[in-house]
């Protein structure tokens, strides 16, 4: 039986899934912008990549404690139309023959730093809205959301930049933005935020709050740790994957996106099934075996080679290792919205991303020279050795209670 979670919701997984869906259509574009159009070198490309990454977390830090204090509808507002005007400048800067690397590399700051922003907003706006259960429910939908995107964007946006180009796709991706804008202000009933003394001016220790309550939860201290290290050894191979099986391998492109958007599914059809297997054995149980499997399919890529078995191997490792994402991340996003307190969870959204975003981008450099100083294989290779580790950060054991949890509501005015 589907379960109901209101209009809210409905229009705020509509905003989500227009934005996504968006994204994942111009997946790919800045790179081809920037060699096509700008012809910028390889190392360019890359620091576009790592660069835009790395500063949007950085900037992302302050705007923790600015989110926590606001109407968390407005600023996802404001977060949608901030991305619009970035996104759409670059199409406005072709046309005018004004289009440069440095307003790529900016619009990738400000689009990725914004992204950090509107993703904190919603999920403590998610946390208001809904109790309990429903919230791994709406947490599945999110997710299966993300993965269907993952899956049906690239081949679309990639037909749609052979014949229009990477610009038209990138104008597609801004409309989008306005769009989830749109979806956001239908949105009717209260909001919320934390009340701030306005006589007291921000310090720089507000800046430092959502890690201090990370930290101070073990079982969520465990939780952050096992994520960005996770995403970012998994991030860190993403580049490496596309010179070795595009470069060495000679993979057709389009066999190179097949290898992506099949397993794809794995993640839709994983986070179908997440709540279910909750249910029935139980929420712990489920997310440490899938957080286990998860990183013990990537060293599979070490065995990737020339031709068609080649490419069955990445989509068979891939397909597991999304499938178990896909069950696993609706259960973790859960939990981590329920260890925090209402008053923190925009600062504690915000300071988990871009810590994330960030050790994303150093690992990204890091692999990118070990790769020089080996081979791409081997980079992958040892980034699957090291995912084998991960698991030992998982919490050992979860109190789910409300009590335990620290799931408060103190400090929070509805609006």
């Amino acid at each position: 039986m589907r379960v109901k979670l209101g209009r809210s919701f409905g229009w705020l997984w509509s905003a989500y899934a227009v934005s996504t869906y968006g994204t994942w259509l111009a997946f790919g574009a800045f790179p081809l912008i920037a060699v096509q159009v700008l012809h910028s070198s390889a190392f360019a490309v890359s620091v576009l990549e790592a660069a835009g990454l790395a500063v949007a977390a950085v900037v992302a830090f302050s705007l923790g404690p600015w989110v926590e204090h606001r109407p968390k509808r407005p600023v996802m507002i404001a977060m949608d139309l901030i991305r619009f005007v970035a996104v759409a400048s670059i199409p406005i800067a072709y046309v005018l023959g004004l289009l440069s690397y440095g307003q790529l590399l900016v619009v990738s700051v400000i689009s990725g730093t914004a992204s950090i922003a509107f993703s904190a907003a919603s999920g403590a706006y998610l946390k208001y809205l809904l109790r309990g259960d429903h919230l791994l429910v709406a947490n599945g939908r999110f997710e299966g959301t993300s993965w269907a995107a993952t899956a049906a964007g690239p081949p679309l946006g990639g037909a749609l930049i052979g014949v229009l180009g990477p610009v038209v796709t990138v104008m597609a991706d801004a409309l989008s933005y306005l769009l989830s804008a749109l979806g956001v202000l239908r949105i009717r009933g209260g909001d919320i935020a934390a009340p701030r003394d306005r006589t007291t001016r921000l310090r720089g220790a507000d800046l430092l709050a959502g890690w201090r309550f990370i930290l101070h939860d073990r079982a969520l201290r465990r939780l952050f740790l096992n994520s960005i290290l996770v995403s970012g050894l998994i991030m860190a191979t993403a580049p490496l994957l596309a010179v070795l099986l595009l470069g060495q391998y000679h993979f057709p492109a389009w066999q190179y996106g097949l290898a992506f958007g099949i397993p794809a599914l794995g993640g839709f059809a994983g986070a179908r099934l997440s709540a279910r297997l909750v249910t029935r054995y139980g929420r712990y149980r489920v997310m440490i075996v899938s957080g286990w499997l998860r990183s013990l399919f990537p060293l599979g890529l070490a065995f990737v080679r020339p031709g068609i078995p080649g490419l069955l191997t990445v989509i068979v490792v891939e397909g597991l290792l999304i499938t178990c994402m896909g069950i696993y991340n609706p259960i973790y996003a859960t939990e981590r919205l329920q260890r925090t307190p209402m008053n923190r969870t925009a600062q504690v959204l915000s300071t988990w991303s871009a810590t994330s975003k960030l050790l994303q981008a150093a690992l990204m450099m890091i692999w990118g020279v070990l790769a020089t100083l080996t081979s791409p294989l081997a980079a992958i290779t040892m980034s699957g050795v090291l995912l084998l580790a991960t698991p030992l950060l998982l919490p050992r054991r979860m109190d789910l209670s409300a009590a335990e949890s620290g799931v408060l509501t103190e400090g929070v005015r509805a609006v």
